[in-house]
């Protein structure tokens, strides 16, 4: 069988990853060079125990001020497009409490899969991509956000994750860089086992070991069309030629829309933009933090890879807008200096922003479409958590693909082709 996968994210890498492992030839397909995209600068939390959606009851009091703030880390722009307003609406209707604790317990179970995932994966193939276990606090500035917090924390646990609720005291214990911001922390949520990488070198690592392995690359090309036959894709037209195969991949991110639209799919999935800098840091002992850290009121995160800090936050509904406003990354670096002051960036602080492909309950689109060709395969819609749940949906992806799994009411069995087309 071959297996056209389209889009070199970590999401498409991980799939073409795990697609070879079974044994299948596999074509990457992308416009860019691998990891180019959303993941390239990601928080690089690999955030296993912590995948709240974003869709949460709390969002209704927030409502004010991400319509009418200008600094808010939530922003909404209001625009002329059915696709933004479709979205907006399906998440505010998932914004209730029985929606965010099912969304909760299908992300925790994807992520403990897609943690056995890449773990193995680091193991087969030795990558050097800056990755600790160093854990990782979420640090609440009020009692009623920390209250909140340990609601989260108590139906996490009944699902298997080990947290805690720990004073300011513990933080600065367990991070000492946090010392200066301990007067002005309420508490965290301490999750001992979260995990941090670069994504951006394990896209690079994958990228040279699939290379290796025979999976073959068109990069620098854009997807122009499809050719079908009946109820199937047969190529994918691309400005590098076409490209021919049994099954397909959409794992385009943020613009999986815009090609499942030609293919009658209407997907719910809308780029949530977000930023980072990238701060080069000296091995001073307690400047800059080693566990992994998160600011739940400025929705800021802070991951240690390797001698540099990653710092990246901030979720914006503008479409598909890639200007890096001064003030975003100023507000970033403020950020940083409110709670480790002695964390001095350099001049250049690499300021990057990613458009993060969302669904409005933060479950991604995994497999076959009941209305779609019936060899089309989504893998799209991560939200923030592309690097966390790659893996695990690559796995699901794989399972559906050779008949491993029960596919969800609606979804059409894997068939297998008729013939092996050649690319």
């Amino acid at each position: 069988m071959h297996v056209c996968v389209l889009g070199a994210g970590i999401v498409g890498l991980a799939t073409a990853y795990v697609l070879r492992q079974q044994g299948l030839e596999v074509t990457v397909v992308d416009r860019a060079t691998p990891g180019a995209g959303a993941s390239g600068g990601n928080g690089a939390q690999l955030s296993y125990s912590y995948v709240q959606p974003l869709a949460d009851p709390g969002i209704w009091r927030q409502l004010p001020k991400l319509l009418l703030s200008a600094d808010s880390p939530l922003k909404l722009q209001p625009q002329w497009d059915l696709q933004q307003w479709r979205w907006g609406l399906a998440f505010l209707r998932a914004c209730n409490a029985r929606t965010s604790a099912s969304s909760t317990a299908q992300l925790l179970q994807l992520a403990a899969r897609s943690r056995l995932g890449f773990e193995a994966m680091l193991q087969d193939l030795a990558l050097d991509c800056d990755f600790s276990r160093t854990g990782k606090l979420v640090v609440y500035a009020s009692a009623d956000g920390l209250a909140a917090a340990g609601r989260q924390v108590a139906l996490q646990r009944r699902l298997g994750s080990v947290q805690e609720v720990v004073s300011p005291q513990r933080c600065v214990e367990l991070e000492p860089a946090l010392q200066h911001y301990q007067a002005r922390m309420a508490g965290a949520v301490y999750t001992p086992d979260e995990c941090a990488a670069d994504c951006l070198k394990v896209c690079a690592g994958l990228h040279a070991a699939l290379l290796a392995r025979g999976v073959r690359f068109v990069l620098g090309a854009e997807v122009q069309g499809v050719a079908r036959q009946g109820a199937r894709i047969s190529a994918v037209h691309t400005t590098a030629g076409t490209v021919q195969a049994d099954q397909f991949v959409l794992a385009l991110g943020s613009a999986s829309p815009a090609l499942a639209q030609q293919l009658g799919l209407r997907l719910p999935v809308y780029p949530l933009k977000g930023y980072s800098i990238t701060l080069d840091i000296a091995d001073v002992p307690h400047t800059a933090p080693r566990v992994s850290v998160t600011d739940a009121a400025r929705k800021v995160v802070f991951a240690r890879i390797g001698n540099r800090l990653r710092v990246a936050g901030m979720a914006e509904l503008v479409g598909q807008d890639s200007r890096i406003p001064p003030a975003r990354i100023q507000s970033l670096q403020d950020s940083t200096h409110a709670l480790f002051p002695d964390c001095v960036p350099g001049a250049d602080v690499q300021p990057w922003t990613g458009m993060r492909p969302a669904t409005p309950t933060g479950l991604p689109l995994v497999g076959r479409q009941a209305r779609g060709p019936e060899n089309l395969l989504l893998n799209t819609g991560h939200g923030a958590l592309g690097l966390t749940l790659a893996f695990g949906t690559a796995q699901q992806l794989a399972d559906g693909l050779l008949g491993r799994d029960v596919l969800k009411p609606g979804a059409r069995p894997f068939r297998p082709p008729a013939a092996h087309t050649a690319s």
